[in-house]
This record gives C-alpha cells, sequence and structure tokens, in this order.
C-alpha cells in the first residue's frame, strides 16, 4: 500500500508536472471511488480550472483547484499517478482521468479499485472529519512521545494507527523498528523517554531517506531491511535470518538478533 514516502513522490511528481493548466475534460473511470460527489458533480467542479498546489497529509494527496475546493486523492493498495504530454499516451480507463486545454494528461490509477476520491473545501477540516491524527513527517518529538502515554497494545500496532499517527503502514512500521532496534511486538507502555526520542528520530530518518530515494525499495540505503523484507532472507545489518510475527493481525518482519528488545 502506497505509504506516506510513496505519496510525498506522488506530490512531488504532480507539482513537477500538473500545475497551472486549466482542465479541458474529466473522465471517471471508476464511480465507485467517489465519495460525495458524483462524476458529473466532479466535471462541474474541475472543468476549466487548474491545479494549483499540492498538499500531503500521511497518505493523502490535496491538489487546490484555484479557488473552488481540493480535489482529494486516496492510493488504496497499489494506486500512482502519470502524467503524459498528449492524453492519448495515458490510459483512457484510469479511475480518473484529466485532460488538460493543451493536451497533456494526468491519470490517477488504481488497478485494485481499493482508493478514494473525494472534494474538501478545506484540508484541515477533511483532516479532522476523517479522524486522522498528526502527520507522521511534522510531529515533533514531544508531541510524539505525548502521544505515546497512556497507549495499550504493541508499538508497530500504534505507529500504524492513522487515528493516532497519519501516514505510516506495514512496510515503514517495519523499517523504522528495525532501524531503531525495537521489536515490533514491544508494548508502547514500556517504552521509556529515551527510546521514545530514538524512535521519534529515526521515523523521521527513515521517512526522510525513503522519500528521497523515491520511495523505490531498490534505491534505498543497503542498510534498509525494506528490501530484505522476505522470511528467510537475511538481515542487512548482521546476516541473521530475517523472521515474521504476527503483530495486531498484520505480519511483521523483523531481525531476532538486532530487535530482541
Amino acid at each position: 500500500m502506497p505509504e506516506l514516502p510513496d505519496v510525498e513522490a506522488f506530490k512531488r511528481y504532480l507539482d513537477a508536472t500538473a500545475l497551472h493548466q486549466p482542465i479541458d475534460t474529466v473522465r471517471v473511470g471508476a464511480p465507485r471511488l467517489l465519495h460525495d460527489t458524483t462524476p458529473q458533480g466532479l466535471g462541474r467542479k474541475l472543468h476549466g480550472q487548474a491545479l494549483e498546489s499540492t498538499r500531503r497529509h500521511g497518505k493523502y494527496l490535496f491538489a487546490r483547484v484555484d479557488d473552488a475546493g481540493w480535489l482529494v486523492l486516496h492510493f488504496g493498495m497499489s494506486g500512482r499517478l502519470q502524467y503524459a504530454k498528449a492524453s492519448g499516451q495515458l490510459p483512457q480507463d484510469a479511475e480518473l482521468l484529466l485532460q488538460f486545454e493543451n493536451q497533456a494528461g494526468l491519470a490517477y490509477i488504481a488497478p485494485r479499485k481499493l482508493g478514494r476520491i473525494d472534494w474538501s473545501d478545506a484540508p484541515d477540516d477533511y483532516i479532522a472529519a476523517h479522524g486522522l491524527g498528526p502527520d507522521a513527517l511534522a510531529i515533533d518529538r514531544a508531541s510524539f512521545r505525548d502521544l505515546a502515554r497512556g497507549r495499550r497494545g504493541g508499538v508497530k500496532s500504534w505507529l500504524m494507527d492513522q487515528s493516532s499517527l497519519a501516514g505510516i503502514g506495514n512496510l515503514y512500521a517495519d523499517e523504522i523498528l528495525f532501524q531503531a532496534g525495537i521489536h515490533p511486538g514491544q508494548a508502547v507502555a514500556k517504552l521509556d523517554d529515551d527510546t521514545l526520542q530514538t524512535l521519534h528520530k529515526t521515523l523521521r530518518r527513515v521517512l526522510c531517506q525513503a522519500i528521497e530515494a523515491g520511495a523505490d525499495p531498490d534505491a534505498m540505503p543497503r542498510n534498509f531491511l525494506l528490501p530484505h523484507r522476505r522470511a528467510g532472507d537475511r538481515c542487512p545489518r548482521c546476516g541473521d535470518t530475517v523472521a515474521t510475527t504476527k503483530v495486531g493481525g498484520r505480519t511483521a518482519y523483523y531481525c531476532p538478533r538486532c530487535q530482541s528488545g
């Protein structure tokens, strides 16, 4: 599933390709992904307008449409963006296709039909209405520590709780905990202040490094677990065998030697 680094990469891609181009045609290939609007309603909001700026919060991408409001995209399990200087070079059955007046186009593609296309008058209101916690890359150390206080359950489940901290999913929760040397099943309540400080610092470093790598596993730093995130593979740090365990119903990958605590 696209997580914070992936969506930040999509944001930068959209910024570099599709801004400030008036929209001529809107095609919705998957109406069921629309929320609180219809294909006709979305078309009326977008026609003749341009995407002027973007904002990301967690796994959500917001694109400001002139002064009309914000197009909201969530990428589900396998969503992505694709831009082309001629819209005919894009899949015409894309879940959402914006054709610009200059004949270029932007496609939102979600093959598994598990994304979300929405509209918002104000991102902050949308974030609050959907119960999203602070963005994982924006939260400061003190606020991160305060969020951990009184939490029950394992640390991986906490990191993945979008109502607590927005943006981290299964892949990057494993990576953050591997880099911090913390077992994914460790109880949040047992993490002392020094460990929480290390976890916050590691979280920021991992997310920033993943963003700079374009969220491409093959371009990650050599000491990242992500390219080795398979049972039976070798830990990039100590060479021990990567193991799995179940945490909150999800499979967690970890190194038993490096993450014993």
